[in-house]
């Protein structure tokens, strides 16, 4: 499990609910249109779901297995079935059940696999394409009914990224659109499906939101009532009704967007019942225990405790190296500081975590138990330990969503900007041992690059940026004397949520200023390097 303590968090391997939140049964629910994508693989799913969103429509991600009898208890207004990178024609390519077409009442949108599926299940044929798509084209609207492209021009571009598609198609269905003579999209609205090779979700679909928007409002009737502001209304609702009246709830603070946000939504739920403990491990960004807890205290009203155990994580870190090691020792050591601190409180009885919906994804897998990469950048045990419930206000949320209802509840811009930080902090960003040493080194070429991608106005521009000490030495000059000291990687990616990311393509005179600056005002780094790798196949942080 995880607590609000971090950007990333995550949760244990459980099917989604439909309430925000771990609540007893019978807890308020939320009661808005829903819209069920089944997730095939696709790298491009979780787009689809904030295009979704960003039109004022609910929408839940969930395996591609999820039996059609349980979506039909969901009652959704439509189904959305994403790409992926199987061929349908494999043994054993992911498959829904059978006769699944037939037991969906509500209009299905088939999107690039999720059209092969179809029309392999429906009676057409799907083969392997003589000559892959991938990148742009250009699509021709046919004459003719199409709901999905109604009051759209008869030409489009589109992205596409496939390597079969559809030779024939079911029985009862029309095609809609072309590439070539190549077979784009097709409909039945008899049968309620419509289907596009193409990826609408993109933005190098340029009217992709438009066929999107068709499909939500003029297929499927939604209305939008999807709102930051109905989920602050509603969420508020919700912790009242689940807490009560006298108990007292606990939540770990990170500095970060996750953790501020959730445990000011729980603050206008129940005010000072909530004791927030901000855990200063030593391993946080240069004055960044200091700053940002003089922003809680000041501007938000929270009712913080601050406690430095700087020294406390840095003895049982001594001589530790392996990554994994690393993570469990941090991990341990903040149950230990956090569990005493909220002993101190007294009869507390919930614990809020700032969990959001790629993390509850994450923990999922489509075809069974998950691979784990690394142990998460959060920490588990303190339910367990603690016999506490939990809250987690934003487990439905993207972290956009988050952004904006973080504004509505009046959040500094300064927290909510704040580039994604990891639980262990800049003990992932130390390859190797760590010592405070160390950590000042890896603070101060840190601060230099956030300051420099502020002064150069690129801070915005990249998803998440930071540097990593790397356990290298190497021969340098300053002035007269030849030196040997480390070397310092810096990182940033650009990513809508953290599944994939790119490398930024920062300027190079930006990258000279932050390289002459580090090696001029850090006594102890003599290089700079740049990493250019995207994940995948690399991961965002380094361990």
């Amino acid at each position: 499990m995880s607590f609000g303590l971090a950007e990333g968090t995550f949760s244990d391997n459980r099917e989604f609910p439909r309430i925000i939140g771990i609540y007893p049964k019978g807890a308020y629910r939320l009661q808005h249109e829903l819209i069920v994508i089944l997730d095939f693989g696709s790298q491009y799913t979780q787009l689809i779901a904030r295009r979704v969103r960003e039109q004022g429509v609910y929408c839940e991600i969930h395996p591609f297995h999820l039996a059609a009898e349980v979506i039909a208890a969901k009652r959704p207004k439509g189904v959305i079935l994403s790409g992926g990178p199987s061929s349908v024609t494999d043994e054993d390519a992911p498959r829904v059940e059978g006769g699944f077409f037939d037991k969906i009442a509500a209009p299905i949108l088939g999107i690039c696999y999720g059209m092969q599926l179809a029309a392999i299940d429906l009676g057409g044929r799907s083969e392997p394409a003589a000559r892959r798509e991938y990148g742009h084209a250009k699509l021709k609207v046919l004459s003719g009914s199409t709901r999905l492209f109604n009051e759209l021009p008869f030409e489009l571009d589109v992205w596409m990224s496939h390597g079969d598609h559809v030779t024939e198609i079911p029985p009862g269905f029309h095609k809609t659109a072309t590439t070539g003579d190549v077979i784009t999209a097709m409909e039945s609205d008899e049968r309620g499906i419509y289907c596009v090779q193409f990826h609408p979700e993109v933005s190098h679909t340029p009217l992709g939101k438009e066929v999107l928007r068709n499909f939500l409002f003029g297929i499927c009737g939604c209305k939008g009532d999807w709102t930051p502001a109905s989920f602050i209304k509603e969420e508020i609702e919700r912790i009242r009704n689940t807490v009560g009246p006298d108990d007292r709830v606990v939540c770990g603070l990170s500095g970060g967007v996750d953790s501020t946000v959730a445990a000011a939504l729980v603050h206008e739920a129940i005010g000072d019942r909530q004791t927030c403990i901000f855990v200063n491990n030593g391993l946080l960004r240069y004055r960044e225990f200091e700053d940002t807890l003089k922003a809680y205290e000041d501007n938000l009203q929270l009712n913080v405790i601050g406690v430095d155990a700087s020294a406390e994580f840095y003895s049982v870190l001594a001589g530790i190296s392996d990554p994994e090691q690393k993570r469990k020792a941090i991990g341990g050591k903040f149950i230990d500081v956090f569990d005493a601190e909220a002993t101190k409180i007294g009869d507390v009885k919930w614990l809020v975590q700032g969990t959001l919906y790629p993390d509850v994804i994450e923990s999922v897998s489509l075809r069974g138990a998950s691979v784990t990469i690394k142990t998460h950048h959060n920490v588990g045990g303190l339910p367990e330990k603690m016999n506490l419930k939990l809250i987690e206000p934003l487990r439905e949320l993207f972290k956009d969503e988050v952004r904006n209802i973080g504004r509505d509840l009046g959040i500094p811009e300064m927290i909510l900007e704040r580039h994604p930080f990891p639980g262990p902090g800049l003990g992932v960003r130390i390859l190797g041992d760590i010592t405070p040493e160390k950590v000042e080194l890896l603070q101060k070429a840190d601060k230099i690059f956030i300051e420099e991608l502020h002064n150069f106005g690129l801070y915005r521009e990249v998803w998440q940026a930071f540097a990593v000490l790397l356990p290298i030495q190497s021969v340098g000059v300053m002035g007269d004397f030849r030196t040997y000291e480390k070397t310092v990687a810096l990182r940033a990616v650009t990513s809508t949520d953290g599944m994939t990311a790119d490398w930024a393509r920062l300027p190079h005179d930006f990258l000279a200023a932050v390289s002459s600056r580090i090696t001029s005002e850090v006594r102890g780094i003599n290089r700079v390097v740049y990493d250019i790798s995207s994940k995948p196949p690399s991961t965002i942080e380094w361990e």
